[in-house]
Parts: C-alpha cells; structure tokens; sequence
C-alpha cells in the first residue's frame, strides 16, 4: 500500500507540473528559393534580428538575433508572428553574400499554419503608387530652418582675401589677408612688420670708459642703461650702491667722495638697453633680408610655338611698393641649323624677348623689376656668345595683389630636331625696408 500511495503522488506531481509549464509560443514557418538578378541561386546568410514584443499568446520574446544560412538558394526559418504582437513590431533581414551586406529589408510575420514565402511577409510601402524619383527643384536657403542666421554667423571672404596668408577679421567680420613680407611678424590687431630685437637687449661685462687713478670719478657707459635700474655695478668684484656709492646720469656714472675707484681696481657693469624700434618679436633679423623665391633648373623644347620651360610664382599680397626683383636665366641651344626665339613675361608684360641666329649656343640674361604703388618699372639684359649685348626698359601695371608669375617662353624658328633649353633660372626679392 505504501508503494502504490507513493506511486500515484509522482503521478499527480508530474501531472501538475506538465500542466504549470508554458506552451512554445507559435511559430510561422517562412520557406523561399532565392536567387540573384542573373539567375543563379543565391548563397549566403540571412541575419535576423529583432527587438523585444510579446507575442499574441502572452509570450515574452526577447531582443536577439539570428543568422540562417542559404546553400543553393534554399531558404527555411520559423519566427514568432508579429501581426498579433505588443507593441506592434517586424523583424530586420540582412543579406550577407560574398562576404558584405548586399541589402536589408523589413519583414512582418502573419499567423498561419501554412508555410509563407518572403513575398508574403516582406513589408510593403504604404503607398500602392509606384515610386516616383525625388524632386530635383534647388532647396532655397530659406527652405532649410534655421540655415539663414547660421550663415550670416560665418565670416565671408572681404575684398583684401588672398590663400595662402595669414587671415585678419576686417571691421566688417570679413577675412582678409595680412599685407606684409613672408618673413614679418604678425600682430593681434593685424598689422605686420619685422621680427627681432622687441625684447630686451643685454649689455654683460662692460669696461666702464675713464682712467682709473684715485682721483679720476668720472666714468662712461658705451651706451645708456635703459630703465636705469638695471644697471649693476661691480668694483673689484663688490656690487656698488647707486646713491651711496656712486650716481648715474644717462650713460655717465659719477663716483662719489670715498668710492672713487683707485689703481689697480677693477670695473664692471652690466646693464639693460631698450628694445630696438620698428620691431615686433624678441629674436630673429632686425631688418628684411634678400629671399630667394625660386632657384631651379628649366626644360627644353623644340617646338615652333612659344612654350614654357620655367616658372616662377610669386604668391599673392608679397610684393609691396619699394621691393625690388632681380631675375637671372641661362639658355642652351643644342644644334647649329635653326635660330630661335626667347621671351621672359612678367605677368602679362613682356620683359625680353630676342632671336638668336642658328649658330648661337648659349644666352645668358638678368632682367629687374622695380616695384611701386601702381605697377612695377622693368629692366632686362640679355647677350650671348655671338648675341649682340642688348638692354630695355619696359613698364608694367600687373595687379599685385594676387599671385604674379615670372615665365620663361621659348620656340625654334623652323621646324627641327633640334631644342633650346632654360639651362638655370633665379628669382630673388630684396623686401622694402
């Protein structure tokens, strides 16, 4: 009895908790062959993932994901529908093949007991019309919210804009370039002049000037101590008080009565100067110095219209009124049958231009350019080994504002093998000071 007592309480335990465990939520079966544009069967893996509903039998789906894999096209999944779901959701499909995301698309899973194909459950748009191309009508700034003041925030290029320099904000809130030499420093306010020399200048160890003989109590300083407290006076070592040993009346130094320095001592200062006028930054040069712009070898030609071998570019806002241009340049001439013809233009302005005969081999030329408000005044030079020495004048109202280039043109006369070359060229630029 006690046997068969226990027996029936596992029966009814078991019963209970068959009864207390959840059913398996339902599942949609979803069956396709898949196959690409071309006509062959797809391969690849369908990534699935989905966010947490519960589905239509109180089950509580959480948020995963899943990856099927498509062999030969055939296709198989079971999902929990989302037709019936809370919060109503889908589920994202991504088509992996040849080993990157070829497309996603939105799937929404209906409750049937029959196998669905990706037709049916692929979300459509909720428009039946088809799709139309987007409007190619331009958007007006005033279309965009918000996008008029955000642009009127923006600094905007003002007349003086130039790449390549330095930027100064106008009064307008334009940005303009800084007129100034390469070499200069810049302010805050904008304004440019030399670097070197605005921070202190040091005097060390200087021998005060006058003959130390006990009676002599006057000495001199090479320059005036500036401020005047700097200065630091030493006798035989021994640091001198002002006012008690000895006054300073700007470079004099009056020894007083008791302190006059005797034979056989020694004297000493070292003192502060003031910054040298006209400069910006502590270090450097104090007065602009000549700047090679460019130095290079050129090309040759043989053809019969001009072409450049060589070019220099000077760049925008450099050159300023009182700087001064010199240009150096060597042709080669490879042949003896065929004259040719050289040119060196400065900007739109022809500097020289000259016709060597055939059997010229070599011309070497330098040519200036004298730079002022309106334009620049340009010399040039030219002769060679059989080339009659030759000299010119000419004037030229290129802007100089913007880049200015200083190009060398060369051609054969008739039409050969042979070639004339631009051997060397220099531009150097001596800065106004």
């Amino acid at each position: 009895m006690w046997k068969s007592a226990t027996g029936a309480s596992r029966l009814v335990a078991a019963l209970i908790l068959a009864a207390a465990a959840p059913a398996q939520p339902p599942l949609t079966v979803i069956q396709d062959t898949l196959y690409k544009a071309d006509g062959t069967r797809f391969n690849g893996l369908l990534i699935i993932s989905w966010n947490s509903f519960e589905a239509g039998d109180l089950s509580n789906i959480v948020s995963q994901g899943l990856t099927v894999r498509v062999v030969d096209g055939n296709f198989r999944v079971q999902l929990v529908p989302t037709t019936n779901s809370n919060p109503p959701t889908y589920y994202n499909v991504k088509y992996n093949s040849d080993g990157k995301i070829q497309f996603e698309e939105t799937w929404v899973v209906g409750a049937v007991s029959t196998p669905l194909r990706i037709r049916d459950v692929r979300a459509s748009g909720s428009s039946s019309n088809p799709l139309t191309p987007p409007s190619q009508s331009p958007i007006q700034e005033t279309d965009v919210v918000g996008l008029t003041g955000d642009l009127a925030l923006r600094p905007v290029k003002g007349p003086g804009f130039s790449a390549g320099r330095t930027a100064l904000i106008n009064s307008s809130g334009g940005l303009e370039a800084v007129i100034g030499n390469p070499s200069d420093c810049v302010m805050v306010d904008g304004s440019s002049g030399p670097c070197g020399g605005a921070g202190p200048q040091f005097v060390d160890g200087e021998v005060p000037g006058g003959t130390i003989d006990g009676v002599n109590a006057t000495f001199t300083l090479a320059n005036t101590p500036n401020p005047t407290t700097s200065l630091v006076l030493f006798r035989n070592g021994v640091v001198q008080q002002p006012g008690a040993d000895y006054t300073l009346t700007g470079s004099t130094v009056q020894f007083l009565a008791g302190a006059v320095p005797q034979p056989g001592d020694t004297l000493k200062a070292w003192y502060r100067l003031a910054p040298l006028s006209g400069s910006i930054i502590g270090g450097g040069l104090t007065a602009p110095s000549p700047q090679i712009t460019c130095s290079a070898a050129g090309t040759g030609t043989s053809s019969t219209n001009f072409a450049s071998v060589g070019s220099c570019t000077i760049p925008g806002n450099v050159l300023q009124a009182g700087d001064r241009v010199e240009i150096h340049f060597d042709f080669g001439h490879q042949g003896t049958a065929v004259g040719f013809e050289f040119e060196v233009l400065w900007g739109g302005t022809v500097l020289v231009d000259r016709i060597a005969p055939a059997i010229e081999a070599m011309v070497a030329g330098k040519a200036e350019s004298a730079v002022y408000a309106g334009g620049a005044q340009l010399r040039g030079e030219t002769w060679g080994s059989t080339l009659t020495y030759a000299a010119g004048v000419a004037n030229a109202t290129d802007n100089l504002v913007p880049a200015l280039t200083v190009d060398f043109q060369a051609k054969m006369l008739q039409t050969t093998s042979e070639s004339i070359t631009l051997r060397n060229f220099t531009v150097v630029r001596y800065p106004a000071q």
